[in-house]
């Protein structure tokens, strides 16, 4: 199993170079050269499988035994999964009204990353142990993304996290879980911009190809590979825990809604569904709506500014793992998708061709919700069931909600309800704090800000340069 870059212009590397990479070096994003295909049998036998053995089976496949030998994958995985709270690692709630709630918030940070960051840490551990090898991670993050990562390798001696955070955009618990962590390779920026803003910078440091390559740098946004691989197995998952019976013919089909950021989490689906899994993908966005517009109309394009939301990890206008979907979808057109991304970085505008939009449609449903469609879905899932929804896991029952459906159907719940008090005292709701996130308020913190006029890319060159002189 080798791995591309989405805009062909870089050659082919292994998993562990997919792994310790951000952008490709030409600025596109690896994937598997192949996807495999699984059949009806290969389905049956594992849909019995827990979420870890499913996660086990499916790595399996795009991480080839020579690189990691299966019994390794399988402890490496199980390490992993070792402080998440909930005894399946995953739990599906089935609530009134046929809503189906994927609960992937039971790791260590309460948020559905922790399920594919801690899985990329123990991989990264892997391969540094066996080369002596130090590495500085850089991440942008529009709330959780920072946490799960930090959690993944903190302490680790031959790891330094560099992680920039939206000031005052993420909640007071998400920014806690990041400025409480004082270990020596932790080092977190409150930048004053947004996530797109910080994604700037990050970009730049990533294309300087001889900085990256001296400073060994590497990305745990969803720009790396190992996440979305090991998100592909929510999609197993929850088709197994909804679809009626597999003993029919066609297999049954799934609706399965994913709240969408970055697009990550979208992506895994669009691979599942590639893999052979029936399964019918929704999209679902808040007030900033360019995947919604790009399903809908072809119109990939940034509105003229990023809303503030409730669901604030998807305030973001720049899903860039778009261009791992349409890559999937043009039949791995390289020269075709560098062409459309390079114009999209040019004018932040790109309306899709009519047959790369048609594909797109037939693929992936899409629907936006306010702030208003929100809180009420926030509401109304509290009356019927008495059961707390974050934001973003309630633009996914927002969607439910208000399109009547014919198949079974499961939503993806990103982060738990205990993250957002802000949007549930807005619902009118009592949040339900756990202690451990109670006590972050008392804990000393530790951030360096980055205020707007600085240079944010040449703070963080000198940083990271400081910090691997140590070593």
């Amino acid at each position: 199993m080798e791995y591309v870059s989405t805009r062909g212009g870089t050659r082919a590397v292994d998993f562990e170079g997919a792994l310790f990479s951000g952008y490709a070096p030409d600025g596109g994003l690896f994937m598997p050269q192949r996807i495999p295909s699984l059949g009806r049998d290969t389905l049956q036998r594992w849909s019995s499988l827990s979420y870890s053995e499913l996660v086990k089976e499916l790595c399996s496949l795009f991480i080839p035994a020579s690189l990691v030998p299966r019994i390794a994958l399988d402890e490496l995985i199980d390490r992993a999964f070792s402080r998440f709270r909930h005894k399946n690692i995953v739990h599906l709630s089935r609530l009134k009204d046929g809503l189906n709630i994927l609960e992937l918030w039971h790791g260590v940070t309460y948020a559905f990353k922790d399920l594919s960051l801690s899985c990329t840490g123990q991989f990264l551990q892997y391969f540094l142990e066996k080369k002596q090898k130090h590495v500085n991670i850089l991440v942008g993050t529009s709330g959780d993304t920072g946490s799960s990562a930090i959690e993944s390798v903190r302490g680790q001696k031959n790891v330094d996290i560099f992680v920039l955070l939206p000031k005052g955009l993420c909640t007071q618990i998400q920014e806690l879980q990041m400025t409480t962590v004082i270990e020596d390779n932790v080092h977190v920026f409150a930048a004053h911009g947004n996530s797109d803003e910080i994604d700037e910078p990050i970009k730049e440091l990533f294309a300087d190809v001889d900085f990256a390559g001296k400073y060994n740098l590497m990305s745990l946004n969803s720009v790396n590979w190992s996440r979305i691989m090991v998100q592909i197995a929510h999609y197993f998952y929850a088709y197994f825990q909804c679809a009626p019976s597999l003993d029919t013919s066609p297999l049954p089909m799934v609706e399965i809604v994913v709240p969408t950021g970055g697009g990550g989490n979208i992506t895994a689906g669009c691979i599942a569904q590639k893999m052979g899994l029936p399964i019918r993908l929704v999209t679902v966005v808040n007030s900033n709506d360019i995947i919604h517009r790009t399903v809908q109309n072809g119109d990939f394009s940034l509105a003229e500014n990023v809303k503030a939301t409730l669901a604030s990890a998807m305030d973001i206008q720049e899903p860039y793992n778009v261009e791992r979907i349409l890559w999937l979808l043009s039949g791995s057109d390289s020269c075709l998708i560098k062409t459309l991304m390079e114009q999209f970085n040019i004018s932040k505008r790109l309306k899709l061709p009519e047959d790369l939009h048609r594909k797109l449609s037939e693929t992936l449903g899409s629907c936006s919700a306010s702030d208003q469609d929100i809180v009420g879905a926030m509401q109304r899932c509290w009356e019927e069931n008495q059961y707390l929804l974050c934001p973003h896991s309630a633009v996914a029952a927002h969607y439910h909600y208000s399109q009547p459906h014919s198949i079974p159907r499961c939503c993806l719940a990103p982060a738990s309800a205990a993250k957002f008090q802000d949007a549930l005292l807005r619902a009118g709701l009592v949040p339900q704090i756990p202690p451990e996130i109670t006590a972050l308020t008392a804990m000393e913190t530790r951030s360096t800000p980055l205020e707007r006029g600085q240079d944010w890319a040449q703070v963080l060159r000198g940083q990271i340069a400081a910090v691997t002189q140590q070593w």
